[in-house]
Protein backbone atom coordinates (compact mmCIF):
# COMPACT_ATOMS: atom_id res chain seq x y z
CA UNK A 1 0.00 0.00 0.00
CA UNK A 2 1.26 3.59 -0.94
CA UNK A 3 2.03 5.42 2.11
CA UNK A 4 0.12 8.95 2.29
CA UNK A 5 2.92 11.57 2.05
CA UNK A 6 0.77 14.26 3.65
CA UNK A 7 -0.20 12.24 6.97
CA UNK A 8 -2.77 14.31 8.84
CA UNK A 9 -1.53 16.38 11.87
CA UNK A 10 -2.30 13.97 15.16
CA UNK A 11 -4.93 16.80 16.29
CA UNK A 12 -7.06 16.45 13.22
CA UNK A 13 -7.02 12.49 13.43
CA UNK A 14 -10.52 11.54 14.35
CA UNK A 15 -10.31 8.06 16.12
CA UNK A 16 -12.88 5.83 17.67
CA UNK A 17 -13.35 4.30 21.46
CA UNK A 18 -15.69 2.53 22.82
CA UNK A 19 -17.43 2.53 26.35
CA UNK A 20 -19.18 -0.29 27.36
CA UNK A 21 -22.64 0.53 28.99
CA UNK A 22 -24.65 -0.88 31.96
CA UNK A 23 -25.99 -3.97 29.77
CA UNK A 24 -22.49 -4.56 28.66
CA UNK A 25 -23.16 -3.17 24.81
CA UNK A 26 -20.07 -0.87 23.38
CA UNK A 27 -20.83 2.69 22.59
CA UNK A 28 -19.22 4.04 20.41
CA UNK A 29 -17.28 7.59 20.95
CA UNK A 30 -15.71 9.94 18.25
CA UNK A 31 -12.91 11.38 19.22
CA UNK A 32 -10.73 14.19 18.08
CA UNK A 33 -8.16 16.83 18.93
CA UNK A 34 -5.64 17.11 22.19
CA UNK A 35 -6.34 19.19 25.00
CA UNK A 36 -8.66 19.61 27.95
CA UNK A 37 -11.45 17.17 27.08
CA UNK A 38 -14.91 18.52 25.80
CA UNK A 39 -17.96 15.58 25.27
CA UNK A 40 -21.05 17.43 22.68
CA UNK A 41 -24.20 16.09 22.38
CA UNK A 42 -26.43 15.34 19.01
CA UNK A 43 -29.68 16.05 18.33
CA UNK A 44 -32.37 13.09 16.79
CA UNK A 45 -32.01 11.81 13.41
CA UNK A 46 -27.96 13.23 13.44
CA UNK A 47 -24.67 11.66 13.48
CA UNK A 48 -22.34 12.67 16.02
CA UNK A 49 -19.54 13.35 13.41
CA UNK A 50 -21.65 16.17 12.11
CA UNK A 51 -19.97 18.31 14.69
CA UNK A 52 -16.69 18.08 13.22
CA UNK A 53 -16.77 20.84 10.64
CA UNK A 54 -17.65 23.35 13.73
CA UNK A 55 -14.84 21.97 16.14
CA UNK A 56 -11.66 21.38 13.52
CA UNK A 57 -10.51 24.85 14.51
CA UNK A 58 -10.30 24.13 18.06
CA UNK A 59 -8.89 21.01 17.90
CA UNK A 60 -5.41 22.01 19.07
CA UNK A 61 -6.63 23.29 22.41
CA UNK A 62 -9.30 20.93 22.77
CA UNK A 63 -10.26 16.63 22.88
CA UNK A 64 -13.83 16.29 21.72
CA UNK A 65 -15.54 13.25 22.65
CA UNK A 66 -18.90 12.51 20.39
CA UNK A 67 -20.91 9.99 21.59
CA UNK A 68 -23.18 8.25 19.08
CA UNK A 69 -26.77 7.52 20.52
CA UNK A 70 -28.24 4.29 20.32
CA UNK A 71 -29.85 4.12 17.13
CA UNK A 72 -27.84 6.62 15.15
CA UNK A 73 -24.90 7.43 13.48
CA UNK A 74 -21.62 4.40 14.24
CA UNK A 75 -24.15 3.23 16.75
CA UNK A 76 -27.03 2.75 14.31
CA UNK A 77 -26.93 -0.62 14.77
CA UNK A 78 -27.38 -0.81 18.49
CA UNK A 79 -31.24 -0.84 19.47
CA UNK A 80 -32.81 0.78 22.68
CA UNK A 81 -34.32 -1.93 25.38
CA UNK A 82 -35.73 0.54 27.35
CA UNK A 83 -39.25 2.59 25.72
CA UNK A 84 -37.61 5.71 27.65
CA UNK A 85 -35.18 6.60 25.30
CA UNK A 86 -34.54 9.80 26.78
CA UNK A 87 -33.69 7.63 30.29
CA UNK A 88 -31.64 5.39 28.65
CA UNK A 89 -29.68 7.83 26.09
CA UNK A 90 -29.17 9.29 29.97
CA UNK A 91 -27.83 6.50 31.37
CA UNK A 92 -25.35 5.77 29.02
CA UNK A 93 -23.64 9.57 29.16
CA UNK A 94 -23.30 9.07 32.44
CA UNK A 95 -20.75 5.88 31.70
CA UNK A 96 -19.11 8.13 28.64
CA UNK A 97 -18.79 10.98 30.93
CA UNK A 98 -17.06 8.40 33.78
CA UNK A 99 -14.65 7.07 31.25
CA UNK A 100 -13.74 10.17 29.94
CA UNK A 101 -13.41 11.57 33.63
CA UNK A 102 -11.32 8.41 34.42
CA UNK A 103 -9.36 8.02 30.99
CA UNK A 104 -8.29 12.14 31.33
CA UNK A 105 -8.27 11.84 35.23
CA UNK A 106 -9.85 14.88 35.84
CA UNK A 107 -13.27 14.93 38.50
CA UNK A 108 -15.23 17.24 35.33
CA UNK A 109 -16.04 18.45 31.72
CA UNK A 110 -17.53 21.05 30.27
CA UNK A 111 -20.65 19.75 27.84
CA UNK A 112 -22.51 21.38 24.88
CA UNK A 113 -25.55 19.55 23.60
CA UNK A 114 -27.98 20.22 21.14
CA UNK A 115 -31.80 19.48 20.75
CA UNK A 116 -32.25 15.49 21.70
CA UNK A 117 -28.78 15.39 22.97
CA UNK A 118 -29.68 18.54 25.35
CA UNK A 119 -33.06 16.87 26.66
CA UNK A 120 -30.91 14.14 27.70
CA UNK A 121 -28.63 16.04 29.57
CA UNK A 122 -31.50 17.50 31.40
CA UNK A 123 -33.26 13.68 32.04
CA UNK A 124 -28.99 13.18 33.27
CA UNK A 125 -28.95 16.30 35.70
CA UNK A 126 -31.84 14.97 37.23
CA UNK A 127 -30.50 11.34 37.58
CA UNK A 128 -26.72 11.74 38.47
CA UNK A 129 -26.16 15.20 39.72
CA UNK A 130 -23.81 17.85 38.36
CA UNK A 131 -20.82 16.71 39.59
CA UNK A 132 -18.91 15.87 36.49
CA UNK A 133 -20.33 18.58 34.60
CA UNK A 134 -18.17 21.53 34.69
CA UNK A 135 -19.79 23.69 32.72
CA UNK A 136 -22.84 23.36 30.41
CA UNK A 137 -23.74 24.72 26.68
CA UNK A 138 -27.75 24.20 26.21
CA UNK A 139 -28.35 24.76 22.49
CA UNK A 140 -32.32 25.04 21.55
CA UNK A 141 -33.68 22.74 23.82
CA UNK A 142 -36.37 23.42 26.56
CA UNK A 143 -36.51 20.50 29.87
CA UNK A 144 -40.52 20.18 29.03
CA UNK A 145 -41.94 18.53 25.91
CA UNK A 146 -45.45 18.58 26.35
CA UNK A 147 -47.30 22.09 26.37
CA UNK A 148 -49.19 22.30 30.25
CA UNK A 149 -51.70 24.78 32.02
CA UNK A 150 -48.61 26.31 34.04
CA UNK A 151 -46.04 25.89 30.90
CA UNK A 152 -47.17 26.75 26.86
CA UNK A 153 -43.57 26.25 25.78
CA UNK A 154 -43.31 22.83 24.59
CA UNK A 155 -42.06 21.11 21.83
CA UNK A 156 -43.66 23.40 18.42
CA UNK A 157 -45.57 25.30 21.14
CA UNK A 158 -49.01 26.21 19.70
CA UNK A 159 -49.00 24.05 17.04
CA UNK A 160 -48.00 20.87 19.37
CA UNK A 161 -51.42 19.18 18.96
CA UNK A 162 -51.43 19.43 15.08
CA UNK A 163 -48.15 18.16 14.48
CA UNK A 164 -48.33 15.71 17.11
CA UNK A 165 -51.55 13.84 15.26
CA UNK A 166 -49.29 14.36 12.48
CA UNK A 167 -46.45 12.01 13.88
CA UNK A 168 -49.50 9.78 15.94
CA UNK A 169 -50.41 9.17 12.59
CA UNK A 170 -47.38 8.42 10.65
CA UNK A 171 -46.51 5.81 14.05
CA UNK A 172 -50.03 4.36 13.31
CA UNK A 173 -49.21 3.37 9.42
CA UNK A 174 -45.65 2.22 10.33
CA UNK A 175 -46.72 -0.17 13.54
CA UNK A 176 -47.54 -3.04 11.13
CA UNK A 177 -44.57 -2.68 9.47
CA UNK A 178 -41.97 -2.78 12.55
CA UNK A 179 -40.90 -6.06 11.51
CA UNK A 180 -39.91 -5.50 8.78
CA UNK A 181 -36.30 -5.58 8.28
CA UNK A 182 -35.63 -3.27 5.21
CA UNK A 183 -37.17 0.17 4.84
CA UNK A 184 -37.40 -0.71 0.90
CA UNK A 185 -39.80 -3.80 1.51
CA UNK A 186 -42.37 -1.16 2.59
CA UNK A 187 -44.83 -0.24 0.70
CA UNK A 188 -43.80 3.00 -1.51
CA UNK A 189 -46.73 5.36 0.02
CA UNK A 190 -45.57 4.41 3.20
CA UNK A 191 -42.04 5.05 2.32
CA UNK A 192 -43.06 8.48 0.88
CA UNK A 193 -45.36 9.60 3.51
CA UNK A 194 -42.31 8.75 6.27
CA UNK A 195 -39.91 11.07 4.36
CA UNK A 196 -42.15 13.60 3.65
CA UNK A 197 -42.85 13.76 7.33
CA UNK A 198 -38.98 13.70 8.27
CA UNK A 199 -38.61 16.42 5.71
CA UNK A 200 -41.59 18.63 7.46
CA UNK A 201 -39.63 17.96 10.48
CA UNK A 202 -36.33 19.38 9.41
CA UNK A 203 -37.64 22.23 7.45
CA UNK A 204 -39.57 23.29 10.94
CA UNK A 205 -36.06 23.10 12.26
CA UNK A 206 -34.45 25.84 10.10
CA UNK A 207 -35.57 29.54 9.44
CA UNK A 208 -32.95 30.77 6.88
CA UNK A 209 -33.05 30.23 2.83
CA UNK A 210 -29.63 29.08 2.60
CA UNK A 211 -30.12 26.10 5.29
CA UNK A 212 -33.89 25.79 3.91
CA UNK A 213 -32.08 24.94 0.37
CA UNK A 214 -29.55 22.76 2.09
CA UNK A 215 -32.75 21.07 3.70
CA UNK A 216 -34.57 20.78 0.53
CA UNK A 217 -31.90 19.24 -1.73
CA UNK A 218 -30.64 16.88 0.81
CA UNK A 219 -34.25 14.97 1.93
CA UNK A 220 -35.34 15.42 -1.76
CA UNK A 221 -36.34 11.32 -2.90
CA UNK A 222 -37.36 10.69 -6.61
CA UNK A 223 -39.61 7.80 -7.24
CA UNK A 224 -37.01 5.83 -8.66
CA UNK A 225 -34.34 6.79 -5.66
CA UNK A 226 -37.32 6.29 -3.57
CA UNK A 227 -38.00 3.24 -4.49
CA UNK A 228 -34.61 2.02 -3.66
CA UNK A 229 -33.67 3.84 -0.77
CA UNK A 230 -32.61 1.66 2.52
CA UNK A 231 -33.54 4.31 5.53
CA UNK A 232 -31.45 2.00 8.00
CA UNK A 233 -32.74 4.31 10.72
CA UNK A 234 -36.54 5.05 10.11
CA UNK A 235 -37.57 1.83 12.97
CA UNK A 236 -35.40 3.85 15.94
CA UNK A 237 -37.13 7.14 14.53
CA UNK A 238 -40.72 5.64 15.08
CA UNK A 239 -39.47 4.41 19.02
CA UNK A 240 -38.32 7.59 19.83
CA UNK A 241 -41.15 9.09 18.32
CA UNK A 242 -43.73 7.09 20.56
CA UNK A 243 -41.97 8.10 23.39
CA UNK A 244 -41.95 11.58 23.02
CA UNK A 245 -45.97 11.25 22.55
CA UNK A 246 -46.41 9.43 24.99
CA UNK A 247 -43.98 10.48 27.89
CA UNK A 248 -44.44 13.75 29.96
CA UNK A 249 -40.79 14.89 29.66
CA UNK A 250 -40.30 17.47 32.56
CA UNK A 251 -37.11 18.14 34.27
CA UNK A 252 -38.56 21.24 35.37
CA UNK A 253 -37.54 20.20 39.13
CA UNK A 254 -34.29 19.97 38.07
CA UNK A 255 -33.16 23.51 37.49
CA UNK A 256 -32.87 24.60 40.99
CA UNK A 257 -30.15 22.02 41.54
CA UNK A 258 -27.99 22.67 38.19
CA UNK A 259 -25.65 24.73 39.73
CA UNK A 260 -23.02 25.19 37.32
CA UNK A 261 -22.52 27.93 34.95
CA UNK A 262 -25.25 27.04 31.84
CA UNK A 263 -25.17 29.23 28.62
CA UNK A 264 -28.42 28.82 26.83
CA UNK A 265 -27.36 29.55 23.41
CA UNK A 266 -31.34 30.41 21.64
CA UNK A 267 -32.81 30.35 17.73
CA UNK A 268 -34.40 33.78 18.15
CA UNK A 269 -36.71 32.45 15.24
CA UNK A 270 -36.94 28.47 16.91
CA UNK A 271 -39.98 26.68 15.90
CA UNK A 272 -39.73 24.08 17.85
CA UNK A 273 -38.86 25.77 21.01
CA UNK A 274 -40.59 29.04 21.68
CA UNK A 275 -37.47 31.68 22.43
CA UNK A 276 -39.24 33.41 24.89
CA UNK A 277 -39.80 30.48 26.99
CA UNK A 278 -36.78 29.14 26.42
CA UNK A 279 -35.65 32.28 28.05
CA UNK A 280 -38.13 31.38 31.41
CA UNK A 281 -35.83 28.05 32.01
CA UNK A 282 -32.26 30.71 31.71
CA UNK A 283 -33.96 32.71 34.65
CA UNK A 284 -34.77 29.70 36.51
CA UNK A 285 -31.13 28.37 37.11
CA UNK A 286 -29.12 29.61 39.56
CA UNK A 287 -26.61 30.24 37.48
CA UNK A 288 -27.20 30.61 33.99
CA UNK A 289 -27.12 33.52 30.84
CA UNK A 290 -28.51 33.22 27.64
CA UNK A 291 -27.59 34.17 24.22
CA UNK A 292 -30.00 34.53 21.55
CA UNK A 293 -29.27 34.32 17.54
CA UNK A 294 -32.07 36.83 16.22
CA UNK A 295 -32.32 35.26 12.65
CA UNK A 296 -31.53 31.27 13.61
CA UNK A 297 -34.36 28.50 14.09
CA UNK A 298 -33.63 25.43 16.27
CA UNK A 299 -31.08 24.08 14.05
CA UNK A 300 -29.09 27.01 15.23
CA UNK A 301 -25.42 25.22 13.52
CA UNK A 302 -27.22 25.10 10.44
CA UNK A 303 -28.63 28.15 10.34
CA UNK A 304 -26.10 30.24 11.88
CA UNK A 305 -22.65 27.95 11.44
CA UNK A 306 -19.85 31.57 12.21
CA UNK A 307 -22.53 32.18 14.77
CA UNK A 308 -22.32 28.86 16.44
CA UNK A 309 -18.62 28.16 16.24
CA UNK A 310 -17.77 31.80 17.60
CA UNK A 311 -20.28 30.81 20.61
CA UNK A 312 -18.99 27.40 21.24
CA UNK A 313 -15.58 28.66 21.16
CA UNK A 314 -16.46 31.28 23.92
CA UNK A 315 -18.55 29.03 26.08
CA UNK A 316 -14.99 26.71 26.06
CA UNK A 317 -12.59 29.27 26.68
CA UNK A 318 -14.70 30.18 29.69
CA UNK A 319 -14.40 26.73 30.74
CA UNK A 320 -10.33 26.73 31.06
Amino acid sequence: MKKNKFPLATRYQLKTINVTLADGTLLPVSVIGSGQPVMMLHAYGMDAREFLPFILPLTGQYQFYLPHFRGFGAAKAIELTQFDFVDQYADDIDKVIKQICLIRQTESIPVAAISMGALVMWSYFERFGVSRVSRYLNIDQSPVIHNQADWQGGLFGARQQELFEVFQEIIDQTLPYAHVEHFTHLPFALKRQVTDVERMFSLLSVNREHAKTLVQLSTHQSDHKLAFYNHGTWQHKMLCLQAYLAIPYDFRDTLTRVTIPVVSLIGGRSELYDPKWQQKITQMLPNACDIILPRSGHAVPLDEPLQFYKRLKEFLQYSL
